[in-house]
């Protein structure tokens, strides 16, 4: 059994019941119920950003685990992405080169602020063909080409997607290794796929640098996440680059957490034989019932139900009439995440879902996906004098902000880029009322 040196520490703290003159205020008394376990740097209890003990324990048990160096973030995938983009940046400057990054257009946000604050050129990766902005699936052929027209630092994917599609890893690494350039993986939410057999995680399949969210596929609390790097030059700066992003007081609650989840993931592959199968069954009555499915990510599920005559929108409200509360939905989709902890829930799932009427179709189409316009860099965008206008008066205007919440926080438009007609019919379609853009 793996040990767990953090949740072990911090436990005996608490049931030492010292008088605790230091961080947090609550002093280890419970209002919520779990301040006993929730403590600061006190001695024993290691540093994260300086780790050479519990810490430091904890996350070589993880790195065991995945099969290449990880380390914790208690700040989500979001503080990866930055210190990824800050590897880039070093690993640039190492080859005396400008660092610039071509990156597939899905990003996270997070990824611009990154990129702005890091004055970071990046190029995009269009899709290939029609679809939505949540997806860009790129081949190794449209890579390879990019890569032969200009000189980069790293290529950037989200892989899987936040609709669930899962890209060739292995492929575009192969692409980038004749290029002489980093592949950096979002893979927020696949954190759970080194534990398929055989693994599917990026890391695995050649990926330099990558994020994953533990929270969002593993039992963990939200807020943790890993930083796995392949190469020994990169590990020496990951500590530096998540501290340069991350809080000094981050969250032992989140860190013991990502501790006992290790004692847990020695048994995850043996519970995802058992799962899969049954999640296979479910997307099978589905398809079975006249349900659309998009992507091929293990567990999730992304229903695209407008053939079934409802947008994703009404079929999320459907589902909370009874209980269920899905992870996103937009005109064309909903989001389903599925982990074995539901594993006596598929069924009913399954009912709520055939038991519901089938109608005419829903044609309507969303906006096609149009590049737009680069005024500006993400730095200049990001760092100007704002204001907020309504989207339907914005045409012409530089975005200045990205324009979306989390979830699903993909940006339609990047920071830089003019707002034209095409891109004042996609926010209103989806349901965007107000942007930020440059004064």
């Amino acid at each position: 059994m793996m040990k767990t040196p953090i949740c072990d520490f911090v436990r005996r703290y608490a049931e030492e019941a010292p008088l605790r003159l230091h961080m947090p205020g609550h002093k280890g008394v419970p209002v919520l119920g779990m301040e006993h376990l929730d403590i600061t740097e006190v001695q024993g209890a290691d540093s994260l950003y300086a780790a050479d003990g519990i810490i430091r324990e904890s996350e070589e048990n993880a790195s065991a685990l995945f099969g290449c160096p990880t380390f914790y973030s208690t700040e989500g995938a979001s503080q990866c992405i930055r210190a990824m983009v800050y590897l880039a940046v070093l690993h640039g400057k190492k080859q005396g080169k400008q660092p610039k990054i071509l990156a597939a257009r899905n990003v996270h946000k997070t990824f611009l602020g990154a990129a702005a604050l890091l004055d970071v050129q990046v190029d995009w990766l269009y899709p290939e063909e029609d679809g939505s902005y949540l997806s860009c699936h790129i081949s190794p052929q449209r890579l390879e080409q990019a890569l032969s027209r200009d000189s980069y630092t790293a290529v950037y994917v989200t892989s899987p997607d936040y609709l669930g599609d899962v890209a060739d890893i292995a492929a575009l690494s192969r692409v980038c290794r004749r290029h002489g350039v980093l592949l950096l993986v979002d893979g927020a939410h696949g954190a759970y796929l080194k534990f398929l057999q055989p693994s599917k995680h990026p890391m695995d399949l050649g990926a330099d640098v990558c994020c994953t969210s533990a929270h969002k596929t593993l039992p963990v609390l939200t807020g943790g996440a890993y930083l796995h790097i392949a190469s020994r030059e990169l590990c020496a700066h990951a500590k530096d680059a998540l501290a340069m992003f991350g809080t000094t007081s981050p969250s032992y609650l989140i860190l013991q957490s990502l501790d006992a989840a290790n004692a847990l993931l020695e048994t995850l592959p043996q519970q995802l034989l058992s799962f899969l199968p049954r999640v296979e069954k479910l997307k099978k009555a589905l398809e079975q019932a006249g349900f659309e499915l998009y992507g091929n990510e293990p567990l999730k599920l992304t229903l695209a139900p407008k053939s079934h005559g409802y947008t994703g929108e009404e079929l999320a409200q459907y589902l909370l009439e009874h209980n269920m509360v899905c992870e996103f939905a937009d005109p064309d989709h909903l989001v389903l995440m599925l982990s074995p902890q539901l594993r006596e829930d598929l069924e009913r799932l399954e009912q709520v879902l055939t038991a519901l009427a089938k109608r005419s179709p829903n044609r309507e189409m969303p906006p096609k996906f149009s590049p737009a316009q680069r005024v500006c860099s993400l730095r200049d965008a990001m760092l100007s004098p704002k204001v907020t206008v309504p989207a339907e008066e914005s045409e012409g205007r530089v975005l200045a902000s990205p324009s979306v919440s989390c979830p699903p926080a993909v940006p339609i438009l990047a920071c830089g880029e003019r707002i034209d007609a095409h891109t004042v019919a996609c926010l209103r379609y989806y349901g965007i009322e107000t942007v930020t853009v440059m004064e």
